[in-house]
């Protein structure tokens, strides 16, 4: 137990350096790379620096969490063996397995950690970066739908804009049709609708209402506005590629009902990053069962040949995620295998490295 308590102490040790090193080497290089933004568009170092950054924290100790304790393990387990310590453990009898507890503590708190960290704290902070990146960055996470919107407001009811001004919350040239067994029974055609926070309602404004009877007949009215009451909120009408990033996992999941609800498409990448939302954490564990097996080799040159090795690994797995990403985001594959089949098959990997080497 209290060599145990040694292992899992010098493991976090590492970890957290680690992290805060990782923290300051991304956030200088991503600072060079955006610094003509920032200034061009008008951005104080005041916002950079104490509202900017600070929010973007959090998404960046999501993402190298699982590297970090890769290179945390792959270190101390190597020390560990080219010490011999590892030699003398195992002629006590200390089988690799029992050596890895330690390791797998750590690994299971912190996935556990991160699953929450990642699916309710990331979400409010990545609110504030994604709003800032939309105002001060050329190449914010994508732009919203806003042209040639297609919604399904109730079954036999559609609507249609032409063009949606997300912070206006104003859609211009809007039709409503509904149909009763396939047969339009009602149209209308608005210059503009605009959503009323008050009311929770939308306002078409200048609208002309055709109505048809069973034998076709029409008849129409020109009128100055309607309030009406739809199913379709304004979140809805226009989303981007970085709306799940935003939202909480209880949030997102509402999200993704309601785009479903209304008929919206290309639903690929929402799916993926939410679904990564339970996925991504497991990477933390998966990559520790990794390290230990890989590290626990006395290797010539040393500790840099392992750590060599382990990054290699790291970046394959890494790597391997954004790469099939794409499709699920395409819909090649289903978003759900896209969220998941990285960590699955390293996970399977990890296992088997694990029964290859020597315990």
């Amino acid at each position: 137990m209290t060599y145990d308590l040694h292992i899992i102490r010098r493991f976090l040790s590492g970890y957290f350096v680690l992290v805060l090193g990782l923290i300051v080497f991304f956030v200088i290089l991503h600072y060079v790379e955006y610094i003509d933004d920032f200034m061009d568009r008008g951005a104080t170092m005041k916002d950079v620096f104490l509202l900017y950054y600070p929010n973007y924290i959090p998404e960046i100790v999501r993402l190298i969490s699982p590297l970090a304790l890769f290179i945390s393990a792959v270190f101390l387990t190597g020390r560990l063996s080219q010490k011999l310590e590892l030699a003398s453990l195992k002629s006590a009898g200390v089988s690799l397995y029992r050596l890895l507890v330690p390791f797998l503590v750590v690994g299971v708190v912190v996935t556990g950690y991160m699953f929450w960290f990642n699916g309710w704290i990331v979400p409010q902070t990545n609110q504030v970066r994604l709003a800032f990146e939309q105002d001060y960055t050329k190449d914010a996470q994508g732009q919203a739908e806003f042209a040639n919107i297609h919604r399904q407001n109730a079954p036999g009811s559609v609507i249609s804009v032409n063009f949606y001004e997300r912070n206006s919350k104003t859609a211009t040239t809007v039709t409503i049709q509904s149909f009763i067994n396939g047969v339009m029974t009602e149209r209308i055609d608005a210059d503009r609708m605009t959503w009323v926070d008050s009311t929770a309602s939308w306002k078409l404004i200048q609208p002309t209402v055709r109505k048809f009877d069973l034998d076709g007949n029409m008849t129409q009215m020109e009128l100055a506005l309607i309030d009406t009451t739809l199913s379709i909120l304004p979140r809805d009408l226009a989303r981007t590629q970085g709306d799940v990033d935003a939202m909480s996992i209880s949030s997102a999941k509402e999200y993704l009902d309601s785009l479903r609800r209304t008929g919206a498409n290309r639903l690929g990448r929402p799916l993926v990053m939410y679904y990564s939302k339970f996925s991504y954490p497991w990477a933390n564990l998966i990559l520790i069962l990794l390290a230990v097996p890989l590290a626990s080799i006395r290797r010539r040159g040393g500790q840099a040949v392992q750590l060599g090795i382990g990054l290699f690994f790291a970046f394959i797995y890494l790597a391997l995620m954004k790469l099939i990403e794409p499709f699920g985001y395409a819909g090649t594959i289903s978003p759900l295998v896209a969220a998941w089949a990285p960590h699955v098959l390293f996970l399977i990997l990890s296992l088997v490295v694990m029964w290859r080497v020597n315990k």
